[in-house]
């Protein structure tokens, strides 16, 4: 690939990297600004969209049709990538509770800011804001200096965090967001150091590259402050996956013991995922809940014997070992609810024999939720397979 092209590659991802951004920094909006934590991040990203837009082909060729134009883009887009450098810093320095890097964050931006500010109205009449092949650089190379400076001392702390603290923290999101953070911080670093070595030697070997470099930045950070909404969407999806297969298992039982439930069951399965009776988080936690109680209570209902034939039937089926335990509690669930339905005597306090399953018990002695949801949803599909609806022990009331 010749320079031509790799330039035309950066351009080409110039506006889809400003398009993710401010969708990104939209989306989390909401979230950033509840969330001290998160509204360091949340801004430093939102300046960077920002800054990008003022830095748009069509922008910057908007802009130079005046000179006026042209020189107030420039030193606003300037302006507001010092602020998000500041920014990034700053995130970093809250996520690790960095008081005196806050502070020097902080401090450092309003310095800077200052500078160019200074620099900038002691230049004389200027235009856009560039460092030409030939000639002095516009407004000045101390200009240019401060400015650099500022993003290469900003990049550089923030890599050296986000390296450092994602591989110490726990949190699979957090570590995740910070690496891709953290990668794009180092192409934005990349790209001012090749800003730094034109200005100060005129070396321009680098500049194709630098298009691809800062709109490859921009979508790395768009991925980083959607990283919470990734993993909230996964968790969304599985637990809809999770209720729509425990629903069949939980409505049957349900039915028959209907008092567990916290709310009156929906019309239908669709309706149920679509419009919860509870909060969607805990839609699955109230399943599994519901669920287990009634598997206790028609407990009572197991006929002696019973739970002995479940085991030989699902072995006699085939069915693999691991989830035999399963099937066996489907075989057992169906004789139960149906006891239940025909409004046969249970034996509350007696020994029947029947003993629910560890795992499905894992939650309620303070073991993995999840476990037990997984449990369950190998029973709920036992239940509904051709094992479970041939099983049909010999009643003891029914050889008399």
């Amino acid at each position: 690939m010749d320079a031509a092209e790799l330039t035309a590659l950066g351009d080409s991802l110039a506006v889809p990297s400003v398009v993710c951004l401010w969708i990104a920094v939209l989306l989390r909006a909401p979230a950033a600004l509840r969330s001290p934590q998160q509204r360091g991040l949340w801004l430093a990203v939102a300046t960077a969209a920002a800054a990008m837009t003022l830095n748009l082909p069509d922008v910057v060729a908007y802009a130079m049709r005046d000179p006026h134009y042209a020189h107030t883009v420039g030193l606003v887009r300037n302006l507001i990538g010092v602020l998000s450098a500041g920014t990034v810093v700053y995130f970093v320095a809250a996520a690790i509770r960095g008081r005196v890097l806050q502070l020097a964050a902080r401090t450092g931006t309003v310095a800077w800011l200052t500078t160019l500010v200074v620099l900038d109205a002691e230049s004389p009449a200027h235009g856009a804001h560039a460092i030409p092949p030939h000639g002095e650089p516009v407004p000045s190379l101390a200009y240019w200096l401060i400015l650099i400076s500022a993003h290469l001392i900003a990049n550089t702390t923030c890599v050296s965090l986000c390296w450092r603290y994602s591989r110490r923290t726990e949190s699979k999101g957090l570590a995740a967001g910070l690496r891709l953070f953290g990668l794009g911080t180092a192409l934005a670093g990349l790209f001012w150091f090749v800003y730094l070595l034109k200005a100060l030697f005129g070396s321009t070997w680098a500049m194709p590259a630098m298009p691809l470099m800062m709109n490859l930045h921009g979508l790395l950070r768009a991925a980083a402050i959607l990283v919470p909404t990734l993993f909230v969407l996964r968790r969304t999806t599985a637990d809809i996956a999770t209720a729509w297969r425990l629903w069949p298992l939980w409505h049957d039982l349900v039915q028959a013991v209907p008092y567990v439930a916290l709310t009156k069951p929906r019309a239908g399965r669709v309706v149920e995922l679509l419009w919860p009776p509870v909060p969607r988080n805990l839609l699955v936690y109230r399943k599994v809940i519901e669920t287990r109680d009634a598997i206790l209570i028609l407990g009572e209902y197991v006929a002696p014997g019973v739970p002995e034939l479940a085991r030989s039937h699902v072995t006699g089926h085939g069915i693999p070992e691991q989830r035999r335990t399963a099937a066996a509690l489907a075989c057992v669930l169906k004789e139960a609810r149906q006891a239940k339905l025909a409004g046969r005597p249970g034996h509350p306090g007696e020994d029947t024999a029947w003993e629910p399953p560890a795992a499905m018990l894992t939650s309620a002695e303070g073991g993995d939720l999840d476990e037990e949801a997984r449990f369950l949803v190998d029973v709920a599909q036992a239940y509904g397979s051709p094992s479970t609806t041939d099983f049909v022990p010999q009643r003891p009331d029914a050889a008399r």
